[in-house]
This record gives structure tokens, sequence and C-alpha cells, in this order.
């Protein structure tokens, strides 16, 4: 490990990769390993700097991650499940901590993660800012002082490219409803309302979707019962919270042993 760490960043043509790699530039605790995009992107093979619009940065993208982990000490991962599942076995061979963002991970994604995590740290959030964790743990705490009389419900909005529903932060605060109330969230979570539904069944745990404009990311995990309402309420409003929180991960699991951390092991919560 170097004093500095070096950060390689996926999918660097995104706006997460982007903005990490301004961020990096920005800062004096890390530095930049590589970017690296999929192959037959139109920046592989040309200067990052002028990528982003700016001067030659003199770094080159690549389409191959393996070289650029291997200069690295840590990779951050803003992708696609599919993409995030190979770069984790390559940061594990490169012994690179792995900050993974990438949300829509199934179960048999989630596996392959573990078993890539007994060779390195593996660090995933379904959001990385410092106040959705915070929430987060306040979800599970109010979940478990208000019975089943208190419905929740979480209602998350993002900008119009989002491509998957529910948030991976909504499914985080599901995930921390249903601790707080010893439940597994599968056998409580209602996704699907259209048309005569019924009833809402009681102890189940709602989401809803709003996809519209340029809307970084909203958040409300609401406990209703007769009579009165309980709104726990994130608002994010620039993206750099989350680039913030995923470079704070990438220099805390420096010297860590290998195994699957999240952001409350990095902020102690």
């Amino acid at each position: 490990m170097t004093a500095i760490p070096a950060i390689a960043i996926v999918g660097a043509s995104g706006r997460m990769g982007q903005m990490l790699i301004r961020m990096i530039d920005e800062s004096d605790r890390v530095t930049l390993a590589g970017a690296t995009e999929r192959r037959g992107h139109e920046w592989i093979g040309k200067d990052l700097g002028l990528c982003m619009g700016g001067t030659k940065n003199g770094y080159i993208v690549q389409d191959d991650p393996l070289e650029v982990f291997a200069k690295a000490q840590a990779v951050i991962d803003f992708t696609s499940p599919e993409a995030t599942i190979a770069h984790a076995e390559l940061a594990a061979q490169a012994r690179a901590v792995h900050v993974i963002g990438t949300t829509g991970l199934t179960d048999m994604h989630l596996e392959k993660l573990t078993a890539a995590a007994r060779h390195a740290v593996i660090i995933r959030a379904g959001n990385m800012s410092l106040g959705v964790n915070l929430l987060t743990k306040l979800t599970q705490k109010v979940a478990a002082a208000l019975d089943a009389d208190f419905d929740i419900e979480i209602v998350e909005a993002h900008h119009r490219h989002k491509v998957d529903a529910p948030s991976g932060t909504a499914l985080m605060l599901g995930e921390a409803a249903a601790e707080g109330r010893h439940v597994h969230l599968k056998d409580v979570s209602d996704r699907g309302r259209d048309g005569i539904t019924g009833a809402r069944k009681r102890g189940g745990i709602g989401f809803s979707a709003i996809r519209g404009g340029d809307i970084v990311g909203e958040h409300d995990v609401i406990f209703a019962a007769d009579g009165e309402r309980i709104i726990l309420r994130h608002i994010a409003t620039d993206r750099r919270i989350f680039a913030r929180g995923a470079l704070k991960a990438a220099i805390w699991g420096q010297g860590r042993s290998p195994g699957e951390y999240d952001m409350m092991d990095v902020l102690g919560l």
C-alpha cells in the first residue's frame, strides 16, 4: 500500500465516473491510477482529460480493467451489475479495495461478490452519503419502536435516466425497516400496485418510485398510523456527496482484512 492510494475509476464517462475523477484531481489524499470504459466505447484509447472537455492529463482511457487495477490500491465502481461482478473478480486478483455503488444487484450477483470478498476488501452500499446512512440507522430504530399498526412506505424520486426501481437506497431503507421489525424484506415487500389491489396488508413495507427531470435523489420513509404520521426524509441536491463517500470508503478500506463491508462500517455507525 502506498501512502497516497491510487484509485481506478471504471465507467469513466458516466456522471459519477467524471465526478469522481474531478474530485480525485482536487484531492491531496488520493491519486488517479487510471480509468476504464467498456469495449467499443468512443473514449477508448483517447486522453481522459480531453474526453472530459478539458486539457490533456496523460491518462489514456483503457478497455482492459486488469491492466489499470494492477496499478491501483482501490477501484470505485458505479456501473452495471454484470460489469461489477467482472470487476470484483479482477479487483480481487489485484488485491485492490473494491468500492461498489452499483444498484440493481440480484441475489446471484451478491453471492459472487461474497466469493470475491474472501480475497479482497469489498465495500458496497446502495448510497454512499453520510446523510442517507444516518437515515438508514434512524429508519431501523423507528421501525423497532413502532408496531405493525404503523404502515411503512418508502417513496423515492430520481432523474428520468435512472434504469432501476426501487432505487438501491430505497431497498437499503427497506432492509433497515425490516431488520428493525425482525422480519425479512422479501416476505413483506409491496412493490406492485396497479388496478384493484385490495387493502394494504398489515406489516407490509411499500415502495413507490418517481422518475423525472434531473432529480439527484430524494427519499422519504413514512410511518403512517390512524391519526398520525412520522416522515423521515433525505434530499440530495449534488452528486458530490456520493463521490465524497466513495472516496472516503476507498481510503478507509486500505489495510483492512478481506471481507464485505458497508458505509455503516466506514462511518462507524
